[in-house]
């Protein structure tokens, strides 16, 4: 009997391992394999929609979650809205939240880990700065131990003025042996019918399809990484799973902007630039950059407050030789052997 009783859990542990090995590959409709690297808020197959036209989603992420379908509400009822990209966008979570949330697929100016304008940052810990750098600078925004984001400035000095106007015009994102760069071309006059944003993997130049799913992916077994639409132009969703989520959008400075700031910019250059919002899954204690210190659970702001423009010095400490290079008097990336160096 102590043999049967054996032999019966010997072969259970054997069928659950191969469902197990099933799920993780697919179930059987087509569905890739998910990279080990893979978020488990984003591990799942997508079902057919609803009768109602609501987008569904079966969960395979391991937890209480593993084997749930779940649907966008009637208020935002597509991943990503196609007729109006305005609309909200549903956003399932298959970890242990469980749910399902209706957010903006563009960035937040005003939200946690935002950079905009010229440029000013709201960090971590929900304080607004700015950080004006130098037009032509590379600066470290985030260096931890497995990522590095470096932004390259453009920008302008007035006749009269002391300092240069600055804003962002590329990123460039490292983690183990890649670089994913997002840049906003210059343009003279500003269309945006037009697509002023480029996309480069490891130094090759990616197309964003903008039918279908409108994505690009890696298929890479390391790390998943996805660049999809969330307009025709100019307005992209980028996730590395497992390090970290960009909402970035190009605009130009505008003329009624120019004359309002005293600007002067030359009338050949609109001044095309980057509005990201960062989002961080796992980022460490000792976390680094100009964006990145706000992580830190013993970071306390040095900025003066209740000022309209409180600046956040550090161009010393986070200038990095140019925009593909980790390396910065408190730079921590350590990257892998063999890093794509463009």
């Amino acid at each position: 009997m102590g043999r049967i009783y054996s032999f019966v859990l010997v072969t259970l542990a054997l069928v659950f391992n191969s469902m197990e090995a099933s799920y993780a590959q697919g179930n059987g409709n087509g569905n890739r394999k998910k990279a080990p690297y893979d978020a488990a808020s984003t591990h799942y197959d997508v079902l057919k929609p609803s009768k109602k036209g609501q987008e569904r989603v079966f969960c395979q992420a391991r937890g209480a979650c593993n084997g749930k379908t779940l649907t966008c509400p009637a208020q935002c009822p597509e991943r990503k809205p196609k007729k109006n990209k305005k609309n909200k966008g549903c956003f399932f979570d298959c970890s242990s939240k469980c749910e399902v949330t209706c957010k903006w697929r563009r960035p937040n100016c005003d939200g946690y880990g935002s950079l905009c304008y010229d440029p000013r940052f709201v960090g971590g810990d929900g304080v607004m700065f700015y950080f004006h750098g130098a037009k032509g600078g590379n600066f470290a925004i985030v260096s931890d131990d497995n990522l590095q984001i470096n932004a390259h400035f453009i920008g302008t000095r007035p006749e009269g003025r002391t300092r240069d106007y600055t804003w962002v015009q590329a990123l460039a994102v490292m983690f183990d042996t890649h670089t994913l760069v997002l840049a906003a071309k210059r343009v003279s006059q500003w269309d945006d019918s037009f697509d002023s944003l480029t996309v480069r993997w490891d130094g090759e130049a990616v197309s964003i399809p903008t039918d279908g799913e409108a994505e690009w992916r890696t298929n890479s077994e390391e790390r998943e990484v996805v660049v999809e639409r969330t307009d025709d132009t100019n307005s992209v969703k980028v996730t590395v799973a497992g390090l970290v989520e960009l909402n970035v959008k190009v605009r130009a400075i505008g003329e009624r902007e120019n004359k309002v700031h005293n600007y002067q910019l030359p009338a050949d250059d609109a001044f095309a630039h980057l509005e990201t919002q960062f989002k961080f899954t796992n980022v460490s204690d000792r976390v680094e950059g100009v964006l990145g210190q706000t992580y830190r659970a013993d970071y306390v702001s040095p900025v003066k407050r209740g000022v309209p423009m409180p600046m956040m010095g550090g161009e010393d400490k986070y200038q990095t030789p140019s925009l593909f290079s980790p390396l910065c008097k408190l730079c921590r990336f350590k990257g892998q052997a063999g890093f794509a160096s463009i």
